[in-house]
């Protein structure tokens, strides 16, 4: 099998288990994204572990679960969202660990420890409020806002890479991604907002004005988010976070700007009275 059928084939199945998981119902929602999270996570452990430090694994991958779980079910209203507090104690309990393990650059591993959930999984935990937009009223699961928010992504990204490849000539970011060009990110951005338009016929769930604003944030900070982790990659000489996803490399390195766009999104859903 070439590489480009591999890669096609890979990237056709990655879509569809990621849209099963958006779409369909909220138990398959959490039964896709918590493992996704936990396998980026690790990733993003490996990673580092690959650059000589030491972050703790288990713990890290354990508390943003119990983080992931805690939002889910709270956004649900089966639990109170006091639960989610509890993640503070957990994160103490990573620093005071880390005393008692035999490890140098204690310092070090805990910062790579809590950068890791605060990098993979508090973003990954707020998807769930972006699926129940209606949080703390109700608890009704509306997949379509996450469901757009994907299709700019992923339209955003191809058409960089398409545009970039054939026209691009001035490099954006030579010394971190060498392969990125401006006339790649401006030609992304304007299929990223034509996007954006059209979520707002297909779902009619936001006005146009928030989908283009969306699809902006998205190029912006989804192009921080790549160079963020091109940037690691290329200072622990590594070309991928995994090889989990053949011909794409592994999680990290697909989910790379949804990890910068979540947050940021999010807080604008919140302060545009767009989700509760």
């Amino acid at each position: 099998m070439n590489n480009l059928l591999k890669r096609s084939l890979t990237g056709i199945i990655y879509v569809a288990v990621i849209l099963a998981g958006t779409m369909i119902h909220p138990a398959i929602f959490a039964l896709v994204f918590l493992p996704l999270m936990v396998v980026t996570q690790l990733e993003f452990y490996i990673l580092m572990k690959n650059g000589d430090f030491n972050p703790q694994k288990i713990i890290g991958l354990v508390t943003g679960g119990l983080l992931f779980a805690a939002c889910y079910f709270a956004a649900r209203k089966i639990i109170p969202f006091q639960f989610c507090l509890l993640i503070f104690p957990f994160l103490i309990i990573i620093l005071l660990s880390e005393v008692l393990r035999k490890k140098e650059n204690s310092l070090q591993n805990n910062f790579i420890t809590i950068s890791g959930f605060i990098y993979v999984a508090i973003p990954f935990a707020l998807l769930n409020f972006i699926v129940f937009p209606g949080f703390p009223e109700n608890s009704q699961f509306y997949p379509w806002i996450l469901t757009g928010l994907f299709f700019i992504i992923w339209i955003y990204d191809s058409m960089a890479y398409l545009i970039g490849s054939k026209f691009g000539k001035h490099k954006m970011c030579e010394r971190i991604s060498p392969n990125k060009s401006w006339e790649g990110l401006i030609g992304g951005a304007v299929f990223a907002v034509i996007m954006g338009i059209l979520n707002a016929v297909i779902f009619q769930s936001l006005s146009v004005t928030v989908w283009i604003v969306t699809a902006a944030l998205v190029v912006l900070f989804g192009t921080f988010g790549d160079l963020f982790e091109s940037k690691i990659k290329r200072e622990l000489k590594i070309k991928d976070s995994g090889n989990i996803l053949p011909g794409h490399g592994g999680f990290l390195d697909r989910l790379d700007s949804l990890l910068f766009v979540i947050p940021v999104i999010y807080v604008w859903l919140i302060l545009g009275g767009n989700i509760s």
